[in-house]
């Protein structure tokens, strides 16, 4: 699995999602509940930004139409999203965060 650096951990401030673009794809990297989390960034029911969005109980939620994305599995919990978005895994080395795009679910 290759992991390339997404950003600093400094850089996050806790339940703010930051945006970046690992090899052309869209991600929004999430520091909340003692954890980093990576997440595709463009949410699954409209082409919208899912890091301008509010962290919450460990999801993710579009700002356009409320729905909400589980951090862990990007599983939707309430419509209108019906399909999940991909998450991908995460590890800290010292005060980087790199990203594997290889997905977990």
């Amino acid at each position: 699995m290759t992991f390339v650096r997404a950003c600093a951990l400094s850089e996050l401030e806790e339940d703010t999602p930051k945006r970046v673009e690992l090899d052309g794809t869209p991600v929004s990297v999430v520091r909340t509940e003692g954890e980093v989390f990576a997440i595709h960034d463009i949410c699954s029911h409209a082409n919208v930004s899912l890091s301008e969005g509010e962290v919450e109980d460990c999801q993710i939620e579009c700002w356009l139409h409320g729905s909400a994305f589980d951090l862990r599995t990007g599983k939707p919990s309430g419509l209108p999203a019906t399909r999940p978005v991909p998450v991908y895994p995460v590890k800290i080395e010292g005060d980087d965060v790199l990203v594997s795009l290889n997905q977990e679910s």
